[in-house]
């Protein structure tokens, strides 16, 4: 599975759990740690690690490789690392104050629809 179609399904599995405001941000020719970040937020801890949950089991399942997460437990911002992308769910608070999208402005913002049909 390659890193767009890791990313059409983590983007399935965070609108199955109600995300919010989900963006993708394309840091392959800026970065060398992922392809894409993406970025969402729930809007209590228990929808966040739900959401989590969701996105570790639909990519586990397709066979995708899980490197690590962080920050479950606390869900005021998890750090999903699947090697070639990254999935940040965080609550609005967190979300606003870390502001990934300015930090990582050097990226390519993608729209949703790119990823459709994959």
């Amino acid at each position: 599975m390659n890193s767009k179609e890791m990313t059409a399904l983590a983007i399935q599995a965070l609108e199955e759990k109600k995300a919010e405001d989900i963006q993708v941000i394309d840091i392959s020719e800026i970065s060398a740690i992922a392809d894409y970040f993406i970025i969402a937020n729930g809007t209590n801890r228990s929808q966040i690690q739900a959401i989590a949950d969701n996105v570790e089991e639909k990519l586990g399942r397709a066979g995708t490789q899980f490197k690590q997460m962080e920050g479950y437990d606390t869900a005021n911002w998890i750090l999903i690392d699947f090697l070639d992308i990254i999935v940040h769910i965080f609550d609005r608070e967190n979300r606003t104050f870390y502001n990934l999208e300015r930090i990582w402005r050097d990226g390519k913002q993608v729209p949703l629809s790119v990823f459709e049909d994959l």
